[in-house]
């Protein structure tokens, strides 16, 4: 059994992993890795992870957007595209159990960086590689940016108010999801090796996250040969699962997706005319008299306001919410109850508040400490001489040669 105090530390806790992504979909699988516990070390370019310095929101140097994806890991700049600095990744690779990136199929490899090579080093290691399109097929080498692989994939196509121009979502689906996918084939890979001993190579791609997202809508235009458009307030099946306006001119949803629901809805709405007819008993009258149903719920809740509507659903046991703003949303009892906005402080006291860790073991006595997001280069020497044996001297000659570095060399000045 484990006790309490090693189980704080968090079930990935003997898992290391050699971190080389950027931007948003492998540091977004990275974190949820290093939530969990995994030593992750963040390898960056000399100049560091681009969204370290993305508009318009600043804690000290590092962008509210880099914050908001980088906590708990080390960073270690190293330059891989020199003869050193590929040596010293390639004895981190040795040390590791997974490594991750994210760059343009065949980026790497220019510079002897493979997953034959990095499996030759350590066989044990699960190599992950998030890409646009995949390591394969006649698209692999096109650039790839989340709302470009959400518009191709045909999810835009369904986002938006019916008869106007799709959108994108309002949260990036497509990085969010592949790095999701990621840790999952991780996890997956890691159990695998427990039995083997030889690790896997795990190819993701962004395109085919939103595609096998695309779930009943890919197989409803499979069945039927019908291309839906943007979904709008609503579902395609279920005519009472959907955002309607309240008297005060709040949005609210309701979702009553079963006949008990139903019932309970035209209770609620003080119609039980509708209840009692029989056109509308099952799901298939229903969704054959749609319009008729949503002209009655759409006058009805113009005569109350939104929370009324709310408080009187949830006595129903009817699933329903406020269509909530970020400060709602982040502000809300249930959400601060889970923990799921996190503040983080580092050792000069400064504090950022981020979105949570979704995943909670009861178990636990306590969690994880939550590391701040690590500065540009703060644990290349730890990790460089202490991880790997390499002497002071030698350390400072890597840093004169630009194989290292411990700061922003571009000087990027922001004011917090």
């Amino acid at each position: 059994m484990v006790k309490p105090e090693q189980a704080s530390a968090g079930p990935l806790q003997r898992i290391r992993v050699i971190d080389l992504t950027l931007v948003l979909s492998g540091p977004y699988g990275t974190q949820i890795l290093g939530d969990l516990g995994a030593e992750v070390i963040k390898v960056e370019p000399l100049d560091g992870d681009n969204t370290r310095y993305l508009p318009p929101h600043f804690i000290g140097k590092d962008s509210a957007y880099y914050c908001s994806v980088n906590r708990n890991k080390k960073s270690v700049v190293l330059n891989y595209k020199t003869a050193e600095g590929r040596k010293l990744l390639e004895q981190m690779v040795k040390t590791a159990d997974v490594f991750i990136e994210n760059l343009k199929p065949d980026a790497l490899a220019r510079y002897g960086i493979t997953p034959d090579r990095m499996r030759e080093l350590n066989p044990r290691l699960v190599y992950c590689s998030i890409s646009g399109f995949g390591q394969d097929g006649p698209d692999r080498l096109q650039p790839a940016y989340d709302m470009a692989v959400q518009a191709l994939s045909g999810g835009m196509s369904l986002t938006g108010e019916e008869g106007h121009k799709p959108v994108r979502s309002g949260i990036p689906l497509a990085d969010i999801c592949a790095g999701m996918y990621a840790v999952i084939g991780i996890l997956a890979a890691l159990e695998e090796r427990r039995n083997t001993g030889i690790g896997k190579l795990i190819d993701v791609a962004m395109l085919d996250c939103q595609i096998a997202m695309l779930s009943y809508q890919a197989a409803y235009y499979l069945a039927s040969g019908r291309v839906p458009g943007p979904q709008g307030r609503g579902h395609e099946s279920i005519p009472t699962y959907r955002a309607f306006t309240a008297g005060d001119g709040c949005d609210f949803v309701i979702c009553a997706n079963t006949d008990r629901m139903w019932r309970s809805l035209c209770d609620v709405i003080g119609k039980p005319e509708l209840k009692n007819d029989p056109r509308l008993s099952d799901r298939t009258g229903r969704y054959a008299h749609r319009d008729e149903i949503w002209a009655a719920l759409e006058a009805a809740f113009l005569s109350r306001p939104a929370s009324a509507w709310v408080d009187e659903m949830v006595k129903a046991e009817i699933p329903v919410g406020t269509v909530n703003t970020l400060d709602r949303a982040l502000n809300s009892a249930q959400v601060r109850h889970r923990g799921m906005v996190m503040t983080l402080q580092d050792e000069n006291n400064r504090t950022l508040s981020v979105a949570g860790n979704p995943v909670k073991f009861p178990e636990f006595r306590r969690a994880p400490p939550e590391r701040f997001p690590p500065r540009l280069g703060q644990h290349t020497r730890e990790i460089i001489g202490k991880g790997l044996g390499v002497d002071d001297d030698t350390i400072e000659r890597l840093f004169d040669a630009g194989v290292l570095s411990i700061e922003d060399p571009t000087n990027k000045e922001v004011l917090a």
